[in-house]
């Protein structure tokens, strides 16, 4: 039977990192700095890799190259040579029965006098030639006897200034001593089901594992953990109940009627999810036909990338409800970009007596009040705004269907705020945001998801350009050229304005600067930290074309349709994750002309390079998000954090598919036998998740 931690435990893997044996006040700084505070944190700093010293060699057997360990005896004591000012070189002569070696350390003063002729050692180091003669370069070394971290699988983990392998090597030995027995808080049943080794073997095994077998059964604990945790504590945060039963449509087919007067072909991918949607809308029909496991509301978040038409496939749904009687509601995350949304639904609505009613929180209290009969009354069928639609005043006359825009501007909260204005309406949630399948996974569990991975016939694929500090005078020169013959252009910043990250462009100075090379052409400025009217003023003149050039940063990541602008230039490309790059980029190649996004990147390192490469080889969103998530991690995905998804410490949503899947079955398993997870058996677990969300997880 499991046990569950007694105060005393408690207090041992809680105490303070600067009373562990070895650490004290000025190095426990240093482990702050890694989010290192107690011992149990520690103790979930897993290494990073391991070296195997378990494998000991003959020096007649070693190669140039290798990296090996060899039990010796100190035949000369060392000896140092000072070369020129800044670099001592120490030597020393090493044998044992097969022959002699050299021992080389450069700049370190600490080795003179530490060994005497005729001691034993462990030596673990690379075997270099030097003179026709071999030599092992910088070794660890242990006295033969008394050796901790030669002889063995040794861990390497991530280290910061003043930091060395040898001391968090160390630290983590007493840790785990300090620790004792560990107390289990994944059930035993579940640990048996999904074959998950018991903790405190596991942190044994992923620190000093006895081999790599014993290494693998421990990852695999801590991986399943990790997600199943992650899962459990985003699983409190769900904002829909998607057992709920909602309204029931009778007529599902009269979308063929709505797509019969597009103006434009759907791609093979749009009719795809329409008929992913009808089948969510049939389900609730079939309860009717006496099918009681079914009915229950539609949650599916349609992904894909700007362009796609997600709008349409949305107008579909919207269609569907109205004509089935109900009332449907759009909400974006901006004013401009609901305006936006009310006028192509407008057009696709036109002359099929269905009335698109606009609220938004800047419209004049009679304008709201009128909105607000209209809605209540049932004479607005299509409601489109932002986050007005969910306030105390709005009351629907009969909400079925709700779609929310990039869904991940909007928390749970407002979600669900928004779903309490009907009868468990259905939701559709749509997102340009395209997210790796297994994170999607993670974070819309509850959610059926659509992809339309297609984009429509004659769009051009905007032409990608990186390029660095030295060839601005020639994309300044290009985007005159663009400008004077009628085109618009984006171009964002990092930073809003200077800070003491002064090689950071900043959107003010570049503004300023622009306005000055460019006098002919009015530079709009626009940043997160402007009020949303200034905000929407400046957006609405670049839509209506009187702002030629609109310098920004983020903020309009997610924003309208400008089919005249077709240049993107993104400074210090290098400081953005590639899916926001892909968003950025997404602004621009709404019209008819070829579209170009340039991206000023710094900085000339392997992964900048293989970042920027990625841009400009690919438009698909969704292989730029899979490397993305591979090249950043999950916590970073989304650039601000805005999901609330921690690092991973040592899952790999590549690698680990097979155990999120299993950790997924677990994570249902549990919240069917006990959602709240309140019986003893889940007690320690669900204390788990709690810490979990305290720490890392600050949801929308």
């Amino acid at each position: 039977m499991a046990r569950y931690y007694t105060g005393k435990e408690l207090i041992k893997i809680s105490k303070n990192i600067q009373y562990l044996k070895g650490i004290g006040e000025k190095r426990a700084e240093l482990f702050k700095k890694k989010g290192i505070k107690t011992v149990e944190d520690l103790l979930y700093y897993f290494p990073r890799s391991h070296e195997d010293r378990s494998q000991m060699k003959e020096i007649a057997d070693c190669a140039e190259g290798e990296t090996v360990c060899i039990s010796v005896t100190v035949f000369s004591p060392v000896r140092d040579v000072r070369v020129r000012k800044n670099l001592l070189i120490s030597t020393m002569v090493v044998s044992d029965q097969t022959g002699a070696l050299n021992v080389v350390w450069y700049n370190n003063r600490y080795v003179k006098g530490q060994f005497m002729t005729g001691d034993e050692y462990i030596l673990y180091g690379k075997i270099t030639r030097s003179r026709g003669k071999y030599e092992m370069l910088n070794p660890v070394y242990e006295k033969k006897g008394s050796e901790r971290f030669t002889g063995k699988i040794v861990p390497l983990y991530p280290l910061t200034e003043g930091l060395t392998q040898k001391i968090l090597q160390s630290a983590m030995e007493f840790a785990i001593k300090e620790a004792g027995r560990l107390e289990e808080y994944i059930p035993e049943d579940i640990r048996k089901k999904y074959h998950i080794a018991e903790l405190n073997y596991a942190m044994k095994n992923i620190h000093f594992p006895e081999d790599f077998e014993h290494y693998n059964i421990a990852r695999e604990r801590f991986v399943f953990e990790e997600l199943l945790i992650l899962q459990l504590a985003l699983s409190s945060h769900k904002g829909v109940n998607t057992e709920r039963k909602s309204v029931k449509f009778t007529d599902i087919l009269c979308v063929r009627e709505f797509v019969k007067t597009l103006p434009f072909p759907l791609t093979g991918a749009q009719k795809r999810v329409i008929k992913e949607i009808r089948a969510d809308m049939k389900r609730t029909l079939n309860e009717i036909l006496g099918d009681c496991k079914s009915g229950r509301m539609m949650n599916r978040l349609v992904q894909g990338d700007v362009g796609s038409g997600k709008t349409a496939v949305a107008a579909a749904a919207i269609y569907t409800a109205v004509k089935n009687g109900h009332q449907a509601a759009m909400m974006a995350p901006t004013e401009i970009l609901a305006f936006q949304h009310a006028q192509t639904l407008d057009v696709f609505f036109k002359n099929m007596g269905i009335n698109v009613v606009m609220l938004t929180g800047s419209m004049k209290t009679k304008e709201k009040r009128l909105a607000y009969e209209m809605i209540s009354t049932g004479a607005a069928n299509v409601v489109v705004g932002t986050h007005a639609i969910i306030q105390d005043e709005v009351e629907f006359a009969d909400l079925a269907l709700v779609v929310a825009d990039e869904q991940h501007r909007f928390g749970v909260e407002q979600r669900a705020r928004l779903a309490a204005k009907g009868n468990n309406p259905h939701m559709l949630i749509m997102s340009a945001t395209p997210i790796p399948r297994t994170l999607a996974l993670i974070l819309y569990g509850d959610l059926d998801i659509s992809v339309i991975d297609e984009l429509p016939p004659g769009r051009k694929p905007v032409k990608t350009f990186a390029v660095g500090e030295k060839m601005r005078k020639r994309v300044f020169a290009f985007l005159e050229k663009n400008v004077k013959a009628g085109m618009q252009a984006y171009i964002v910043c990092p930073l809003v304005e200077e800070t003491e990250k002064s090689d950071l462009q900043n959107a003010k100075m570049l503004a300023e600067k622009l306005q000055t090379i460019f006098p002919d052409f009015k530079t709009g400025l626009i940043h997160g930290r402007m009020k949303p009217k200034l905000k929407d003023e400046v957006m609405d003149g670049f839509v209506k074309g009187d702002i030629r050039i609109l310098v920004s940063t983020t903020v309009i990541e997610v924003g309208v349709n400008v089919p005249n602008a077709n240049i993107m230039i993104i400074e210090n490309a290098e400081r953005f994750g590639l899916s926001q790059l892909h968003q950025l980029r997404g602004r621009v190649g709404r019209g008819q002309e070829q579209a170009f996004c340039i991206l000023i990147a710094h900085g000339n390192n392997e992964i900048t390079k293989k970042r920027m490469e990625t841009m400009c080889i690919s438009n698909d969103g969704f292989y730029i998000s899979e490397q993305d998530l591979q090249l950043r991690g999950p916590g970073d995905f989304f650039g601000t954090r805005q999901h609330g998804l921690p690092e991973m410490r040592i899952a790999n949503l590549f690698e680990d598919r097979d155990i999120l899947a299993l950790s997924q079955m677990a994570a249902k398993d549990i919240m069917e036998e006990d959602a709240a997870m309140i019986t003893e058996k889940y007690k320690r677990l669900r204390k788990r998740c709690e810490k979990i969300t305290a720490d890392e997880i600050v949801m929308n």
